[in-house]
C-alpha cells in the first residue's frame, strides 16, 4: 500500500519512514519537522538551524541540524548530535517544531561558529528576543563538562555583553543607581525616581536643583522608536531649564564613583 501510494505520487519520501502527502514543497518548518520526526522521539532541531528557525542567522541547507539523546546516524540530509544532557529547561516548541531553547541553541551554536558570528547571532537574538542571561549561564553549567572550546567562547561573548548593559532589567538597573546614595555616599541626598517633570516621566530628578538622570539600559532602549524618543524628552527638558544627565548600565555598573562626582558638581552647581 506504502510503495503504491508514493509509485503514484499520493505520498513523497523526505526521510526513512517520513512522508509528505501529495508533493514536496514545504515550507521551511515542514521540513525541519520532518527531519526531527526521522530521527525519532525525543529529538529536537537544534544548532545552525535552531539558530534559522529563531531568525538569528541563515540555516544549512545541505544537512537539518537534529540532536537526540539515542545513538542515531547521521545521513545525507540529516546531521545528528548526540547529547546526554537535554533536560525539559533546553528544549521548546516553535510551531510543531520541537527545537532547543533559545538559551540552549545558543550554547550549541558556540561550538559551530566564530567568535564573530557568535557575538552577532546573540546581540540578534537580544533585538528580536527576550534573552535570559542566566538562562544562557544555566545551560552552559549542564553542558560544562563538553569538550571544545565553544562553551569557553560564549562565556567571554557574554561578558562583554554583560559590560554594556544587557543582562539587568530596568528595576535593577535603578536599585543599583540608587545604591550610590546610600551607605558612606550619603553626602549627596536621594533623588526622586520615576518623577514627573513637566509633563515627562524622567528615571531620576533633583527638583530643587532642577537636574534629572535617565538611565539608559539596553533592554529597553534598544529600538529605534525608544531612541527618538528619549531625544525629544531630553531636548524637551533642557528647553525648559533642566540639566539633564544620561548614564548607561556600563556607567552605573563599572564607573559608580565617576558617576557620583560628575552629579556632585552638577546637583551643588546647580
Amino acid at each position: 500500500m506504502l510503495k503504491a501510494r508514493v509509485a503514484n505520487g499520493s505520498l513523497t519520501r523526505l526521510h526513512r519512514g517520513v512522508y509528505a502527502v501529495g508533493h514536496r514543497q514545504l515550507r521551511r518548518e515542514g521540513h525541519y519537522l520532518a527531519a526531527v520526526l526521522a530521527v525519532g522521539p525525543g529529538a529536537v532541531l537544534s544548532h545552525r538551524d535552531a539558530a534559522c528557525l529563531y531568525g538569528l542567522r541563515p540555516g544549512d541547507h545541505r544537512q537539518t541540524d537534529v540532536s537526540t539523546a539515542r545513538r542515531v546516524k547521521s545521513t545525507a540530509r540529516i546531521r545528528v548530535h548526540r547529547t546526554t544532557v537535554l533536560t525539559p529547561a533546553d528544549v521548546t516548541r516553535l510551531g510543531a517544531v520541537p527545537v532547543t531553547s533559545l538559551a540552549r541553541t545558543l550554547v550549541d551554536l558556540a561550538c559551530l561558529v566564530p567568535r564573530d558570528h557568535l557575538a552577532k547571532a546573540l546581540a540578534e537574538a537580544e533585538r528580536i528576543h527576550r534573552v535570559d542571561v542566566r538562562g544562557i549561564e544555566g545551560a552552559l553549567e549542564r553542558l560544562r563538562h563538553r569538550a571544545g572550546p565553544g562553551n569557553a567562547r560564549l562565556a567571554d561573548v557574554l561578558a562583554q555583553h554583560r559590560a554594556h548593559g544587557l543582562e539587568l532589567t530596568r528595576r535593577e538597573l535603578e536599585q543599583r543607581f540608587l545604591a550610590l546614595f546610600d551607605g558612606a555616599w550619603r553626602d549627596l541626598p536621594r533623588p526622586h525616581t520615576n518623577a514627573i517633570v513637566d509633563g515627562l516621566e524622567v528615571d531620576a530628578v533633583w527638583h530643587a536643583a532642577r537636574v534629572a538622570v535617565e538611565l539608559d539600559g539596553w533592554e529597553f532602549h534598544r529600538h529605534r522608536r525608544a531612541f527618538q524618543r528619549d531625544r525629544e524628552k531630553a531636548n524637551a527638558l533642557t528647553a525648559a531649564g533642566w540639566t539633564v544627565l544620561r548614564f548607561t548600565h556600563h556607567d552605573v555598573v563599572h564607573r559608580p564613583a565617576a558617576v557620583r562626582a560628575q552629579l556632585r558638581r552638577v546637583v551643588a552647581r546647580s
